[in-house]
């Protein structure tokens, strides 16, 4: 039986990643202790990586695909196949990014300002390429961690750390000067596997039920019944993918309506669509949503 070689990433990932899995119809079997995994598809052959290494073993062919981070990818300067964006649940609003940032007492107020300067950082190689293009001749350390906290203890004159908000940025009194590159959590591969047919379609429709998912994500199901008469006032208040479902029922002049929304906008819409004649309302949760 073929398989498809899996790389899925362990740390600040996994989770989430785990449970996209799940809500794609897919069971995860992991144990504490082991970066093998047992997943419920005989034809996926899953296995742990850190995103930081992820895209070098997919372009070693040592596995056929797998997700990590736009960022890696770059750091690695990895020569691989962006399959697909995978915007997860709680990273969709706003990418990820990498960001230059100096204490807030510091003189340093652009780039420019950290020639023959110190940065510490776990994004070395693309921070080196950031510095070249702006003419910046300073030195790169690589941080094992606590990078903020070298600032602070005056180890470093500045550093490049993964930010979404800013907010831990600024409770460690650090500023941002620039953005040195964005990053969204990507779904690669390997050329080769790219070119094989039996791979290339399991990727594929891999890739539908995952998206499907995340589509999901923050969506609900709406049913309800009312009479014809209400469909105009109805319909009005309805925000769907596309038109809402309707259908006769047995009873005459009376139609269901089916559709889906945002949840958020679920507490101030019930009691409209109420008013306005419906009935039998049901809200229920979604798994997926394929396009």
């Amino acid at each position: 039986m073929p398989k498809l070689r899996l790389g899925l990433p362990k740390g600040s990932l996994q989770e989430a990643t785990i449970k996209l899995f799940e809500r794609a119809g897919f069971k995860i079997f992991i144990s504490e202790r082991s970066y093998f995994l047992r997943i419920d598809d005989d034809e996926i052959d899953p296995v742990l990586l850190r995103a930081q290494e992820m895209s070098r073993y997919i372009e070693d062919e040592a596995i056929d695909c797998g997700i990590t981070g736009e960022d890696w990818i770059l750091e690695n300067n990895s020569n691989v196949e962006r399959l697909s964006d995978l915007l997860y649940a709680k990273q969709s609003a706003v990418k990820v990014r990498w960001v230059l940032a100096a204490p807030e007492d510091s003189s340093i107020r652009s780039v420019q300002d950290l020639q023959g300067k110190r940065i510490a950082t776990e994004l070395v190689s693309v921070t080196k390429n950031y510095l070249k293009e702006n003419k910046v001749t300073a030195d790169v350390e690589f941080s094992w961690g606590a990078t903020e906290a070298k600032v602070a203890s005056g180890l470093v004159d500045a550093v490049v750390e993964l930010t979404e908000t800013g907010s831990s940025l600024k409770a460690n009194k650090l500023r941002i000067v620039s953005t040195i590159c964005e990053s969204t959590t990507q779904f690669i591969a390997n050329k080769k596997a790219v070119k094989d047919p039996w791979k290339k379609k399991k990727m594929e429709q891999l890739l539908m039920l995952l998206k499907g998912a995340l589509a999901a994500n923050n969506m609900v199901g709406l049913k309800m019944n009312l009479e014809e008469k209400n469909l105009k006032k109805v319909l009005k208040l309805l925000t769907a993918l596309k038109n809402p479902t309707i259908a006769p029922l047995s009873q005459n002049n009376w139609v269901a309506v089916e559709t889906v929304i945002d949840e958020g906008m679920v507490r101030t819409l019930i009691p409209q669509l109420k008013e306005a004649g419906a009935q039998g309302i049901i809200e229920y949760s979604l798994n997926k949503l394929i396009h």
